[in-house]
């Protein structure tokens, strides 16, 4: 089917590393979805082995970091994530929304093919520091 309705799509919850939710689409070569997450809420830091990734941020903010790089995204931002890079992010604000592309599409789901590394933790307490301290700059 060519055409989705985005209030048609079933909602999924991210619960396997994060607390947040998707609505996926997949191809034969490529999955994407509408992923939301809430305030203060984001991804656990992690890597894709076999998958890249593109982000288009629709709604909200977030602080990402991307390999040894890290800022705030915004409406209109565009992140590309190659394989293999470390990546991480919370949510500013009520709420983000972004549109995410994947590729290869694997079983079609936004969760797949994820690995921590072993500082997962000391990486997700400092990005929840770097949030709070912006959330309060705002």
């Amino acid at each position: 089917m060519p055409f989705y309705k985005s209030a048609d799509l079933k909602k999924i919850t991210l619960s396997h590393h994060s607390p947040g939710e998707y609505q996926p689409i997949a191809g034969e070569l490529m999955k994407a979805g509408v992923v939301t997450f809430r305030r203060g809420t984001g991804s656990k830091p992690h890597w894709h082995e076999k998958e890249e990734q593109l982000v288009y941020v629709l709604e909200g903010k977030r602080y990402l970091r991307v390999g040894e790089e890290e800022r705030v995204i915004e409406p209109g931002d565009i992140v590309h994530i190659p394989r293999g890079a470390l990546h991480a992010g919370r949510t500013l604000g009520e709420k983000a929304v972004m549109y995410v592309v994947k590729s290869p599409a694997g079983e079609g789901g936004l969760g797949e093919d994820i690995h921590y590394p072993p500082d997962a933790a000391e990486i997700a307490a400092h990005l929840d520091e770097m949030a709070r301290k912006l959330s309060a700059n705002a």
